[in-house]
């Protein structure tokens, strides 16, 4: 669930860059698992026209509830707080590339069925929408049949209703994790590490980008402190 921080709200992040840069993973690429084919340029073509054709009229939004808020993968022309009821954040997709590898599988984010989600949305240039969407597209789905659907999804913002494009999780998809205990998956995600960095510092990252919008995801805020444990255990036990 996300909510507005309350005046006066004291707490800060466990999860901390010190405890992040603990972490080193591999300096190379693992690249694609056996079994996963990337997408070509012939898919990405298919999904940018099926996504045109879907658009509703006017300016073209896109809905950032994740690193995308703080990484974004084209320039936008405007930003909004908005609400998307009927999906919520949720770290319930498997990875095990870029901040993992096979061997230490990772989470990352996703928009799971039920509840609400905060974040923003994003307007994007009508002159380069092609591009950046294409742009956006080929950041958010690698592997097919991927694991993320992109979904024109209602969200609720200062300035009235819009429609934006999303990525909502397939369920059918094997790096789709199902529910998770929370004390599970913040062991997966403090061990898991990559070339591009680590689980842990996505997280981070995105808490603390969300708090800097008065947002307060309690899932992620509670996810955080667990991690920021098991390293701290880690560093620890590692100790001489």
């Amino acid at each position: 669930m996300s909510e507005r921080k309350t005046r006066g709200e004291a707490d800060t992040l466990a999860l901390t860059p010190e405890l992040v840069s603990k972490l080193q993973g591999p300096s190379t690429d693992c690249g694609p698992g056996p079994n996963e084919t990337l997408c070509d340029d012939a898919d990405y073509a298919r999904f940018l026209a099926e996504v045109l054709a879907g658009r509703p009229p006017g300016d073209l939004w896109l809905f950032a509830y994740g690193s995308l808020i703080w990484r974004p993968a084209c320039l936008d022309e405007e930003r909004r707080p908005a609400l998307l009821r009927g999906h919520h954040r949720q770290f319930c997709m498997w990875t095990r590339r870029f901040r993992a590898t096979p061997e230490r599988p990772g989470l990352m984010l996703a928009l799971d069925r039920g509840g609400q989600c905060h974040g923003l949305a994003l307007r994007l240039s009508e002159k380069t929408v092609e591009q950046d969407l294409e742009k956006v597209l080929r950041r958010e789905i690698i592997i097919k049949p991927s694991a993320y659907l992109p979904r024109w999804l209602k969200l609720e913002t200062g300035q009235g209703p819009l429609t934006a494009l999303g990525f909502v999780i397939n369920r059918q998809s094997p790096r789709y994790t199902g529910r998770l205990a929370e004390e599970k998956a913040a062991a997966i995600i403090a061990g898991a590490v990559g070339h591009v960095g680590s689980c842990a510092e996505y997280l981070m990252h995105t808490v603390a980008h969300l708090e800097e919008l008065g947002l307060r995801d309690s899932r992620l805020w509670r996810l955080q402190a667990l991690v920021a444990k098991e390293l701290g255990a880690g560093a620890q036990n590692s100790s001489p």
